[in-house]
């Protein structure tokens, strides 16, 4: 009977939950979450996008966005005469994907700001994501508009998910060596290898070694276990037998050591394929915070 309650109540709180979250994606709803600028007039068009025609507005960018799989986008806008205000917004199958799309586009040239989980921008730009969302705003405008963006982006943010962070196994790397905003999710194919897929990464350089740490969300034990016998196949090693430390004999990224934890698989790699130098410190740190 316990269980039965149990099931009931997160049904009952999750449906609920998802329905508003779906609604609260809506192109209509996000127009109305927009907020009133002096001097600016929200325009009546709404252009919305699928995956289908996406090419239609963004060309060459949009394998990306599907790559990390994108859903829809809602394009808005802001005019004052001339001068406009583009906003796009981009909905993503899940809060990760979204997070993904936006660390696969930052720019070590652009000011942060704290906006949804996170934000970057100048003076005519501002990009950030919150929930499903993954936000792009652009003006023509030769006035200052800096302010102006970010008074509708944090609206915007702040309605899309006002709690909006990164994804929780994304905020398990060791802050020690880590270059800032480094932090990105790779849906698929990490360092060339399709079955590396839902994949959190960091950038790091200790003693002049740079690197990247990361994990592999294979959803499950048995999922973990998949990908770890395609790695395997590829590398002509014996098949691993258990949970724990091992290293892959990867003969295009070099040699990688890997801890294997349930549902995870924590890695270093280099790019120059060198070995990490104490990777087993950093991996077991990751490691012992997965549950």
């Amino acid at each position: 009977m316990k269980m039965k309650y149990i099931r009931s109540f997160i049904i009952a709180f999750l449906v609920p939950l998802s329905m508003q979250m779906l609604s609260a994606q809506t192109p209509a709803q996000l127009k109305s979450w927009l907020v009133d600028v002096p001097g600016w007039t929200l325009a009546d068009e709404t252009e919305v996008f699928d995956p289908d025609n996406l090419f239609d507005r963004i060309n060459g960018a949009a394998p990306l966005f599907i790559e990390n799989n994108f859903v829809e986008m809602t394009s808005l806008e802001y005019r004052k005469g001339d001068d406009y205000i583009t906003i796009q917004v981009y909905r993503h199958a899940t809060p990760e994907d979204a997070f993904g799309m936006y660390a696969s586009e930052r720019s070590d040239e652009l000011a942060h700001f704290d906006i949804g989980g996170e934000a970057q921008g100048d003076a005519k730009d501002l990009f950030f994501f919150a929930g499903c969302i993954y936000v792009k705003m652009w003006s023509n405008s030769a006035d200052d508009v800096e302010a102006t963006l970010r008074t509708i982006g944090k609206g915007l943010a702040d309605k899309i998910d006002a709690r909006a962070d990164y994804p929780p196994v994304a905020k398990l790397f060791p802050a020690k060596a880590k270059r800032p905003w480094s932090e990105s999710y790779i849906t698929k194919g990490y360092i060339g290898h399709e079955f590396l897929q839902s994949v959190y990464v960091a950038k790091y350089e200790n003693d002049g070694q740079p690197f990247q740490l990361f994990v592999v969300d294979g959803k499950t034990k048995d999922g973990a276990r998949k990908v770890l016998d395609s790695y395997i196949e590829f590398t002509k090693q014996p098949a691993v037998a258990a949970e724990g430390s091992f290293v892959v004999n990867d003969r295009y990224n070099g040699d990688i050591p890997v801890i294997w934890k349930g549902p995870y698989i924590v890695g270093a790699y280099n790019e120059n394929g060198e070995t990490v130098k104490n990777a087993g410190e950093w991996l077991s740190e990751i490691a012992a915070k997965l549950n």
